[in-house]
């Protein structure tokens, strides 16, 4: 760091200090390690014959795969529409004043996080055995209707079940911090104006929750996606961890195989990872989180600051109004 003089009127700043960068040079050896490091791995991978990467390329596009993926796909979606809603009434039920209502929560959430997933999708799979016959009344009363489990609730019907509830217990946690984060001052001040408590709920509750909600919630979301290799248990036959070890165990070419199921998961996780992002964005608002184009003069950041100066009503040199 030097100063030096500037001659005078060509530098409004007498003694302005020229500050250098402090050299770092284990940075540039750090990184030259790291992309050694990563060329030797690409190439180990690339160039290994073991791979058989024509095989990889063979079966990447088959019928059967993409067949695979979309039932994944089905099951990962569909099973965390269902756990969402039943994740916002379970945190609902536990900050409710009604004990009945929290403790039924509290059950169901300490059940389902408390056994494997593994487990409840294989009692899932033997529910027609547990229960042939599945019925509606009153208890110990007359009944309303019955179907028989096995011609109603298919091994499909089954693992998405199995999957929802399972999720919801973990979703209710994360639901319940959500709602929990909001000042309950928000509470009182739409209740002063004359809300209704589903109202608070809908318009100033939830909002402001989903900052906390949504980066969990899409962590769940990947998790979810993985967790579907394990419907197999109940068993269901037409996700891609199947398809693709069906194929493999046929052609005794496991390793090919199970590239493609990880290319595959790879895929869909990168697409998740992005929307993911967005909706942080998009949620993040007006808290100071979100990135996008920040000090550009558009961004939440710089526009918000471009438009303050820009209105005249604070001075460019903030120390003018304090220094003498």
């Amino acid at each position: 760091m030097t100063t030096q003089t500037s001659p005078s009127g060509s530098d409004p700043v007498p003694n302005r200090i020229h500050a250098r960068p402090v050299p770092r040079p284990g940075r540039l050896v750090a990184a030259v390690a790291v992309l050694v490091l990563a060329a030797m791995a690409a190439n180990a991978l690339i160039t290994n014959e073991n791979f058989r990467w024509d095989v990889v390329w063979l079966y990447l596009r088959d019928i059967v795969v993409i067949r695979g993926v979309m039932w994944t796909l089905v099951l990962t979606f569909g099973s965390m529409a269902i756990a969402v809603v039943l994740a916002v009434a379970l945190a609902m039920m536990r900050r409710s004043d009604n004990p009945v209502m929290r403790s039924v929560s509290w059950a169901w959430i300490w059940f389902f996080r408390g056994t494997p997933i593994y487990t409840q999708l294989i009692f899932w799979g033997l529910l027609a055995v547990l229960y042939p016959r599945l019925s509606l009344g009153i208890p110990f009363g007359p009944e309303f209707f019955s179907f028989r489990t096995d011609e109603v609730l298919t091994a499909f019907w089954l693992a998405l079940f199995g999957l929802a509830f399972n999720e919801s217990a973990y979703l209710a946690e994360i639901v319940r911090a959500g709602l929990t984060s909001v000042d309950p001052g928000q509470t009182e001040a739409a209740k002063a104006l004359g809300m209704k408590d589903g109202k608070i709920m809908r318009r100033v509750i939830l909002p402001q929750a989903m900052r906390v909600i949504v980066p969990p919630t899409g962590n769940e979301t990947i998790s979810m996606l993985k967790t579907t290799s394990l419907v197999v248990a109940v068993p269901l036959t037409f996700e891609l961890t199947y398809a693709t070890g069906a194929i493999g165990n046929r052609t005794f070419l496991p390793i090919p195989l199970l590239v493609i199921a990880a290319l595959w998961y790879l895929l869909i996780t990168s697409i998740l990872m992005v929307g993911q992002h967005y909706l942080e964005q998009y949620y993040g608002r007006g808290f100071g989180t979100s990135t996008r184009r920040r000090g550009r003069g558009k961004g939440p950041a710089g526009g918000r600051q471009a438009a303050i100066a820009a209105a005249g009503t604070v001075q460019e040199d903030v120390n003018k109004d304090v220094t003498p």
